[in-house]
C-alpha cells in the first residue's frame, strides 16, 4: 500500500537534481563566509525578496528566534498575533532566548486589526516595556495556509514604523503565497523589515531556511547565529538543495494548491466531515469532523493505519498537507481511504483521545 502522507509539506524527499547538485557541491568554512555555495544561496535569496541581504539557517524556528533577537533587546515586548506560530509552536523561545514577553492580539485568518495594533504599541513610560517588534505571518499556519490580505499587511506595517518599531515576517510559506496571488514574492515582503522563509517546505528541499533583510541587520543576525549554535562549517552540502529549490521549486506551487482544492471539494462531500472551502487558499486542508464517533486523535490515527497520515490540530479538527510528493492521481485515493475509514468507525485502538 502506497503511503500517501498529508501531514506537512514537511515529509517531502530532495529531488533527484537536489541530490546531484549535494553531490556534487563547492564548500568552504562557512562560519568564515568562505562556503561559494551558501553565498550563493544568500545572494540570490535577498535578490529574490527584494532585500540586501540573507542569512541561511538550519530551520525555521532558528531564523524566526534569530530575528527577533536581533531586532530586540531583554525586557522589550514583542507583538504577536494570537494564533502565530513564533508565539504557539516555538517553544516559548521569545521569552527563553530573548527575555522579551509577548503581547498577543486576535486576529482574522493571521490578520490582526491595525487599529488594535497601534494601540498595543506602548508610550514611553518608565512602567511600561519597550515595544520593540511586531510580528505577522504569511501565508498563516493556523487558519489553514490562508493568506494574510497585502493591504493589512501594508497597514500594519506602516502604523508599526510610524512608531519606530520594525517589523518581521514569518515567512515559511511565502512562496504558496505569492504563487497563490501570481504577484512577485519580493512585492509581498516590501513593506516588512526581515523575513524568514522556509526551503524545506513546499519548495521542497531537505534542510534549511533563509533570513534577509538589511546588510546591517544580517550582519548582527549572523552572530545571533553562532550564539544560538547554528554556525555551521561546509554547509554548501545542504544549501546547494536550497539553490535548485528557489530556481526551480517555486511555479509548481501552483499544483499543490490545486491538489488542496480537489482535496477538499471531495472531502467536503463526505458525511460526517465539514470543510470551509474559503480558507484553502494555498496548499493546506483544515477539516471539521462532524461524526460524532470520531474526534481529531482517534481520526488522525485510523487515517494513519490506513495510509494516508495527517496531524489532528483540535479536539475535532485535522489538517492536510499538499506537496511535491502528493501526485494529482493520489487525491482520489486518499479520499476513498478516508472515506472507507469514517463508514467503519473507530476500533477501540483508534477511540482513544488526548481529548478526552
Amino acid at each position: 500500500m502506497k503511503i500517501i502522507d498529508l501531514r506537512s509539506d514537511t515529509v517531502t524527499l530532495p529531488t533527484p537534481e537536489m541530490r546531484r547538485a549535494m553531490f556534487e557541491a563547492e564548500v568552504g568554512d562557512d562560519v568564515y563566509g568562505e562556503d561559494p555555495t551558501v553565498n550563493q544561496l544568500e545572494a540570490e535569496a535577498a535578490a529574490m525578496l527584494g532585500k540586501e541581504a540573507a542569512l541561511f539557517v538550519p530551520t525555521g524556528t532558528q531564523g524566526n528566534q534569530i530575528a527577533i533577537m536581533t531586532h530586540t533587546t531583554r525586557g522589550d515586548e514583542v507583538i504577536v498575533e494570537a494564533e502565530s506560530h513564533v508565539f504557539y509552536y516555538e517553544v516559548g523561545g521569545i521569552a527563553a532566548l530573548s527575555g522579551c514577553q509577548t503581547r498577543p492580539l486576535p486576529g482574522v485568518r493571521g490578520a490582526m486589526d491595525p487599529e488594535r495594533v497601534s494601540a498595543a504599541i506602548r508610550l514611553d513610560n518608565i512602567h511600561y516595556p519597550r515595544t520593540a517588534l511586531v510580528c505577522v505571518e504569511n501565508t498563516h499556519n493556523r487558519s489553514g495556509g490562508c493568506i494574510v490580505p497585502q493591504a493589512n499587511i501594508e497597514a500594519v506595517a506602516e502604523v508599526a514604523h510610524s512608531r519606530g518599531v520594525p517589523v518581521h515576517m514569518d515567512g515559511a510559506r511565502v512562496f504558496n503565497a505569492a504563487v497563490a496571488q501570481q504577484r512577485p514574492v519580493a512585492e509581498l515582503v516590501a513593506p516588512v523589515d526581515s523575513v524568514m522563509f522556509c526551503l524545506s517546505k513546499g519548495l521542497g528541499a531537505p534542510v534549511g531556511s533563509m533570513l534577509v533583510g538589511s546588510r546591517d541587520f544580517i550582519a548582527k543576525a549572523r552572530r545571533n547565529r553562532k550564539l544560538l549554535g547554528g554556525g555551521m562549517r561546509q554547509a554548501g552540502i545542504l544549501a546547494a538543495a536550497g539553490l535548485v529549490a528557489l530556481r526551480t521549486m517555486v511555479d509548481r506551487l501552483a499544483e499543490d494548491h490545486e491538489n488542496a482544492r480537489r482535496l477538499a471539494i471531495a472531502l467536503g462531500a463526505i458525511e460526517g466531515l465539514q470543510v470551509e472551502r474559503e480558507t484553502v487558499q494555498t496548499n493546506m486542508v483544515l477539516v471539521d469532523i462532524r461524526d460524532p464517533r470520531w474526534d481529531g486523535p482517534s481520526l488522525m490515527a485510523a487515517m494513519g493505519e490506513a495510509g494516508v497520515p495527517c496531524n489532528d490540530v483540535g479536539p475535532r479538527r485535522i489538517r492536510l498537507v499538499t506537496h511535491k510528493d502528493i501526485a494529482a492521481a493520489d487525491v482520489p485515493v486518499a479520499v476513498e481511504r478516508i472515506a472507507a475509514v469514517l463508514k467503519a468507525g473507530p476500533t477501540a485502538a483508534s477511540a482513544r483521545s488526548v481529548y478526552a
